[in-house]
């Protein structure tokens, strides 16, 4: 199997704690993954810190891009990034993307993504939803990205909040085809 080339992007819902555990868990499978660029919002280190009380993310050795960095190797769908993973998703960025409005790294990024017909998930964190976040779902939805909203499980029986939160950012590298051991429904 070929190594994955993947874009994490960060923004500043409220879920810090999800992007943590997904880059967590990416470098657990660096035996999968070629490459993981790294995009944040200000506002995303700002509830970052706020809700985990760190800066955590500052000790990733993935490569990290600054939001308005066009340079990026994954603003062109030359450089093969196949996957992109936007965790938490704020609606603006959703809206944004439904819309091709690509006014940053993360925005282009996703324009680049579905444009290459590569995947793209969205963790949508926000709620509730009203007529015209529905609608950037769906139109998001049929240009070809996955909405994976940030809905917990519960039948691993999750005992911490990093138990509950990992239930979502299992079913997101699932969605990202790559292999984990993870829970699994009856097994």
């Amino acid at each position: 199997m070929a190594k994955r080339k993947i874009i994490v992007a960060i923004t500043g819902a409220s879920g810090s704690i999800y992007a943590k555990l997904l880059l967590d868990k990416l470098n657990q499978l660096t035996d999968q993954i070629e490459k993981v660029g790294v995009v944040m919002s200000k506002n995303a280190k700002d509830v970052w810190l706020w809700e985990l009380e760190n800066k955590d993310y500052e000790n990733y050795t993935f490569d990290f891009y600054e939001k308005n960095n066009f340079m990026a190797p994954f603003a062109s769908g030359s450089a093969k990034y196949d996957t992109m993973i936007i965790i938490p998703c704020s609606m603006g960025t959703m809206g944004r993307i439904a819309n091709g409005f690509s006014d940053d790294l993360i925005t282009r990024s996703a324009d680049v993504i579905l444009k290459e017909r590569r995947r793209l998930i969205l963790v949508a964190r926000d709620t509730p939803l009203n007529l015209i976040h529905i609608n950037n779902m769906k139109a998001v939805t049929e240009a070809g990205a996955i909405v994976c909203p940030a809905v917990p499980s519960y039948y691993s029986k999750p005992k911490t909040i990093e138990e509950v939160a990992s239930t979502v950012v299992d079913r997101v590298i699932d969605l990202a085809g790559l292999n984990q051991d993870s829970y699994r429904w009856s097994e």
